[in-house]
């Protein structure tokens, strides 16, 4: 593996994990806040937790690199959905520019579902270990 994979592979994981733990985080903080939110896009409240617990978990996998690429395919998927549900208002901005973050980030993980995690990963380790005779 190229020196330069290994140092952009971490760095990259980093910054995507991030708007998933902070989002995890947001939602069991302000939980009456999440669900009135989600209600006015018409989906039921108890979504909340399973949606929160996607995003702390899958952005702790991410972090630390571990079953990356069915993971990513998941984020990829999730960032998708989420857009579609409650970024379409294309006559507000902010919506519309929410809407391509979250396209944006579904091909990044495209990629990262593409390459995995190979470089300061638990999937790169253990992928060592398993050539090791």
């Amino acid at each position: 593996m190229p020196l330069s994979t290994r140092w952009v592979d971490l760095p990259a994981r980093v910054l995507m994990c991030l708007l998933f733990l902070i989002s995890g985080l947001g939602k069991v903080s302000a939980v009456a806040a999440i669900q009135a939110y989600m209600a006015a896009h018409g989906l039921p409240g108890f979504l909340i937790w399973p949606a929160a617990a996607l995003e702390l978990v899958g952005g702790l996998l991410l972090l630390i690199g571990l079953g990356t690429r069915p993971l990513a395919l998941v984020l990829a998927g999730w960032c998708l959905l989420t857009a579609l549900v409650f970024h379409t208002d294309f006559a507000d901005q902010n919506q519309m520019i929410n809407f391509f973050k979250n396209m944006t980030m579904a091909g990044g993980f495209l990629i990262l579902a593409r390459d995995g995690a190979p470089g300061f990963s638990l999937d790169g380790w253990l992928a060592s270990r398993n050539e090791q005779p």
